[in-house]
């Protein structure tokens, strides 16, 4: 289930794209915003709108409102938000309200924020964070992009996940996220993932512990976010049973994540077996069938053509 949004997680997720700035009340870092349970509750207010524990927005009307009162009328306007349990304040476009807001938000622990951005924007940009609180999930797996393709490796703990995922890079793939891949539904059949910003860059391979894979490698190593294509599933070969039609198509499914179905190839593992080729190798035959074609059915195609040419025996 998806936690409750807290104000750091939020400023976190729309620091770089609103270009925000944590101005006072450090203290409420870890207010609650918005909780899942509240499916319909708004994730933020205006002036007019108040909502307890969201994100206030004081945009450029509020501003010019502001500005139209006295003193006295502002200061106890001031003191009612700041009483109010509202979870954070974030000011955009004109910063004439920052200071004025400054000390009252460290005193009373509310997070105050402030970003250049347009209202129209820091709106956009909110709805979209929205959209991916109530459509995102975090799944326990290796995310790259091998041969252009999103690919999510799962598996056991142990199973050598970090390992493999080491050796696509060292070929020329690229990591996306490590261990933790956030996964988001951007539309009705599409699932895209990231890697939280805290991990980025980082791959942790047992008996080498945490790498940084951009330093080593170089940026072209590394991948912001990718739809998420195919899913392999590593399973060590004695814990299964691989039924007999598998030599002919392999063992395919499809595993729905999100409410979107994604195809999945389970990969037995054992020593010996060159992980990294097979990998590869399953996602160009998997490119293959996006474009219509199935080895099986092509061999199935000639068997058919080389038994009907067979003159039967009298």
């Amino acid at each position: 289930m998806t936690p409750p949004l807290r104000a750091q997680a939020l400023f976190q997720g729309l620091e770089a794209v609103l270009d925000l700035r944590w101005i006072g009340g450090m203290a409420g870092a870890d207010r609650v915003l918005w909780s899942p349970v509240e499916a319909s509750a708004p994730l933020y207010g205006r002036l007019n709108w108040i909502q307890p524990a969201r994100l206030q927005i004081l945009g450029p009307d509020e501003s010019i409102f502001l500005k139209r009162l006295g003193p006295v009328a502002r200061a106890e306007l001031f003191g009612c938000l700041l009483g109010f349990p509202a979870g954070a304040i974030l000011i955009c476009g004109e910063p004439g309200l920052v200071e004025a807001l400054r000390v009252e938000a460290d005193g009373a622990g509310i997070p105050l924020w402030y970003s250049p951005a347009p209202l129209a924007v820091v709106l956009d940009r909110l709805e979209s964070y929205r959209h991916g609180l109530e459509a995102s999930t975090v799944v326990h797996g290796e995310l790259l992009e091998v041969f252009g393709m999103g690919l999510l490796i799962t598996g056991g703990s142990g199973v050598g996940k970090s390992e493999l995922a080491l050796e696509l890079i060292s070929r020329g793939h690229r990591l996306i996220a490590d261990d933790t891949p956030t996964l988001t539904r951007v539309a009705p059949d599409i699932l895209e993932g990231a890697c939280p910003p805290t991990l980025s860059d980082l791959l942790e391979v047992r008996g080498l512990g945490i790498l940084n894979i951009r330093r080593m490698f170089g940026d072209s190593a590394i991948k912001r976010n990718k739809r998420v294509r195919l899913i392999i599933h590593l399973v060590k070969i004695e814990e299964i049973a691989p039924p007999a039609e598998s030599r002919l198509q392999g063992m395919r499914d499809a595993r729905v994540i999100l409410g979107v179905s994604i195809p999945a190839i389970t990969l037995p593992i054992a020593p010996g077996r060159n992980l990294a080729v097979l990998v590869e190798c399953a996602v160009r035959d998997h490119i293959l069938r996006l474009g219509g074609y199935c080895a099986e059915q092509d061999l199935t195609a000639r068997v058919e053509k080389a038994l009907a040419r067979t003159v039967p025996c009298e």
